[in-house]
């Protein structure tokens, strides 16, 4: 498709029969599959009709640098219900509400701390959600009953257009988890989302393809309803950006076992394919390897992803880990890359698919 990169991986086949999808790069595509409509070529026309849609209480799956998200209008009790129900999410998991813009964090946040404005002027739009206390607009089918709220600014196109135009026409926010069933691997392209929903999504809802994903990996999630900030989930906002930019003298907690507050993927499980991930031992034929090119492939494993530095192993990781699947591999090795960069966070995700809590391990 036009604007995307190839993908970095060893082998593009994914083990699946693909539904054949030619591209008009003038116009509006509509793809037709199952009844869900992938618009291929994101027009100004086509994202006021996603934002009308949105506002009539459809789902509409985004692309955010991020991963892919599944939308509803924050404020719809009976949509954002479609989102849990989509994804098979347990209800009292809340949302993240997706913002067009530092401008409207007051609406949905109170009692905002000096530091999250500062975080939010620094790192906004980007992948960064922060976990604020919620004003009446949050309401507990968005928090799962808690007290906070989670907001974030996307910074890819589409959905910074799609949130603006949702917003002209009335609406205050998108809800959005990832676009994939719970607990599984988040989608990096709209054919990811297809291939995870397409059997839950209803006609009326629609697939914005905006092509590869660049980060590939959720966003930082930071509580900031303390004195001082706590990564609740790593992204590609590390502790280092976060700790330099706040000036901290003291120690910046990464846990969450003071207030035990609930936000998107931190459950001990979670992230998983189908094939079993092993973060030890030695891959024998017919196992999958995924590690930095400078690993060699062991005899008879089956490379599914050679990144050469760890911002590439962020945004192919999932990709690879799909790949296994597709390839119906039983066992994927991974060896997971070494730093304090994004690498905090694909030894996060790697940690969680690899939980022996997972069904499938």
């Amino acid at each position: 498709m036009k604007g995307r990169r190839p993908r970095p991986l060893d082998d593009g086949d994914r083990g699946r029969t693909r539904v054949s999808l030619i591209i008009n790069t003038t116009k509006l595509i509509r793809w037709q599959t199952s009844g869900v409509s992938i618009i291929s070529n994101c027009t100004t026309s086509a994202i006021k009709d996603a934002a009308n849609s949105l506002r009539e209480g459809n789902l509409v799956a985004f692309p955010t640098e991020t991963v892919y998200g599944l939308g509803a209008d924050a404020q719809n009790k009976v949509a954002v219900a479609k989102i849990y129900q989509t994804k098979g999410r347990p209800k009292d998991h809340p949302l993240i509400v997706h913002l067009s813009s530092i401008e409207l964090l007051d609406k949905w946040a109170r009692d905002i701390p000096k530091y999250a404005i500062t975080l939010a002027k620094a790192f906004w739009p980007g992948p960064m959600t922060l976990i604020l206390p919620r004003t009446d607009l949050a309401k507990d089918f968005i928090t799962g009953g808690q007290e906070n709220v989670g907001l974030r600014v996307p910074s890819h196109t589409v959905a910074l257009s799609l949130l603006k135009e949702f917003e002209s026409q009335g609406g205050l926010g998108v809800a959005a988890p990832s676009a994939n069933r719970f607990g599984r691997l988040s989608p990096t392209s709209a054919l990811d989302v297809w291939e995870e929903l397409s059997d839950y999504l209803k006609p009326k809802d629609l697939i914005l393809d905006g092509g590869q994903s660049l980060i590939g990996l959720e966003s930082t999630i930071i509580n900031c309803t303390q004195d001082l900030p706590t990564i609740l989930r790593p992204g590609a906002i590390t502790t280092t950006m976060i700790y330099d930019l706040l000036d901290l003298t003291s120690e910046l907690k990464t846990n969450n076992s003071i207030n035990q507050i609930k936000a998107s993927g931190l459950l001990d499980s979670h992230y998983s394919p189908i094939a079993k991930v092993l973060l030890s031992g030695v891959p024998v034929s017919g196992d999958g390897f995924i590690a930095l090119a400078i690993f060699k492939t062991p005899n008879g494993a089956i490379r599914l992803a050679s990144p050469t530095n760890n911002k590439e192993f962020a945004s192919v990781l999932y990709q690879a880990l799909r790949l296994a699947d597709g390839k119906k591999l039983e066992r994927v090795f991974v060896i997971p890359p070494i730093g304090d960069d994004i690498a905090v966070a694909i030894c996060d995700r790697l940690q969680k698919s690899a939980s022996d809590l997972n069904q499938n391990s």
